[in-house]
């Protein structure tokens, strides 16, 4: 697995396009798998993008965190940040120079307006338009940069940014149902915030959405592992879509699954052994939801989370994703929560 990724630039390049059709056209095999993920220059950076305005620190720090698949709607998604007065946003499933979310920097369009810089790591390199709908619906189009990954949204500033990968089995490599051929792995995305009054952490992470819950174990124990080499035992807070997939559906299971998701799932007690806690930092709601292309149907489950160290989560909260007409934005609703310092931080 590579290394941990600490290096910067202020733009992921480009993948020559004649080593995008070597990928595609050759027979996948797992040690070209291997050798892309090594050579490719943007599997080794982050885009670290600073503010254009530093907002002070606040008394009370507001998180979201959001699925937000692809970023295709970048107007709404804005609108839903900006509703919880979002000071750092960890998003996932965050595309840039994809046909499908109309081959924009989507990142540098959601912040525009605002000034807030921001942190974008790769997880995936696309070899394909999406998946089998996107494929037939943008037919005969071309993406621009081929990028999917995770990103740390703030007006605040942020430092040390670390990419940490989480699994390299090339799982997507070869694509599924014809489509969706990707070079890349899940991964994790930290950083520090420079103005918080001790050491607070914020992690965005993503884990695979088809496997199993002891290999999703094992991507959390990656997490930690990386967190721990660099962030022992300071304050953090990660967010993101954990693909939670063996606890219970449905809202009536909800406070069950607040109260006994080791059992289900046995990366929590990993978190809990860290020092990380989820109980406070979560409502018993469910977090997916039906998206813009009509999928998922119910019964929905809790996939996405919150797990907090050294400081106190308040007000948590699951936001509806819809646009201002009701409709979906992602087929993830956006958590939400407030931050203040546990007393003997």
């Amino acid at each position: 697995m590579r290394p941990i990724v600490t290096d910067t630039t202020p733009d992921l390049p480009p993948v020559p396009n004649a080593v995008l059709l070597e990928a595609r056209t050759k027979a996948p095999r797992p040690e070209d798998h291997a050798r892309y993920l090594r050579d490719l220059a943007p599997f080794h950076l982050i885009e670290a993008v600073p503010p254009r305005y530093v907002a002070p620190w606040p008394a009370r720090l507001s998180v979201a965190s959001f699925n937000v698949e692809r970023l295709t709607d970048v107007k709404a998604v804005r609108a839903l940040l900006d509703s919880v007065g979002a000071h750092v946003a960890l998003l996932t499933e965050v595309d840039v120079g994809m046909a499908r979310s109309g081959n924009r920097h989507t990142l540098r369009d959601l912040t525009a307006e605002t000034g807030e810089g921001f942190l974008y790591g790769l997880e995936f390199l696309e070899l394909d338009l999406g998946d089998e709908s996107e494929m037939r619906t943008y037919a005969g189009e071309r993406n621009t940069r081929s990028f999917h990954g995770n990103a740390i949204v703030s007006n605040l500033r942020l430092e040390r940014p670390h990419l940490i990968p989480l699994e390299e089995s090339g799982f997507w490599f070869p694509g599924q149902d014809g489509a969706q051929r990707r070079i890349g792995g899940r991964m994790g995305l930290a950083a520090r915030l420079v103005d918080a009054p001790f050491p607070l952490w914020v992690v965005a992470v993503h884990l695979e959405s088809k496997t199993t819950r002891e290999d999703r174990q094992g991507q959390i124990q990656a997490l930690l592992r990386g967190l721990d080499s660099f962030a022992a035992g300071e304050a953090c807070i990660i967010g993101g879509d954990l693909n939670t997939k063996e606890l219970p559906a449905g809202d009536g299971a909800q406070q069950q699954v607040l109260k006994e998701a080791e059992q289900f799932e046995p990366l929590f007690g990993d978190f809990r052994r860290e020092g990380f806690a989820w109980a406070a930092a979560n409502v018993a709601a469910v977090t997916q939801r039906t998206g813009p292309s009509g999928k998922p149907p119910p019964p929905f489950r809790k996939l996405d989370w919150f797990l907090v160290r050294g400081i106190s989560p308040e007000h948590s909260r699951v936001i509806p994703a819809l646009d201002g007409q009701g409709r979906p934005v992602s087929d993830h609703d956006m958590l939400a929560l407030d931050l203040v310092p546990d007393a003997d931080v």
